[in-house]
């Protein structure tokens, strides 16, 4: 089962207009989950060859940033469309979320 199927089994009971929301949203969620994936690989800080005391954060380190802020007002929308339909659905996500490392 795919990280997005897993998700969207999470949602099933939502309704009509409120699970077209959803859909595009899991989309962006296992998005970005795999862009900071990506981006944890990258150097976050860069240090001055001869003076180490100079260092400056790098483009992966904004990114990743700017990611995780997306990801987590993402969260918070899922979890409150999550509350209005049944509160083991939101437990189970918040499992699931547990399950990707930040």
């Amino acid at each position: 089962m795919t990280r997005r199927e897993e998700l969207a089994e999470i949602f099933e009971n939502v309704d009509g207009g409120e699970k077209q929301l959803v859909d595009k949203l899991l989309d962006e969620v296992v998005f970005l989950e795999d862009k900071m994936v990506e981006l944890r690989k990258l150097p976050f800080v860069s240090v001055h060859p001869t003076n180490p005391a100079l260092q400056k954060t790098t483009p992966a380190a904004k990114l990743y940033k700017e990611c995780t802020q997306s990801y987590f007002n993402a969260i918070r929308i899922l979890l409150n469309t999550l509350r209005k339909v049944e509160s083991s659905a939101q437990n189970e996500l918040m499992k699931r979320l547990g399950e990707f490392e930040l």
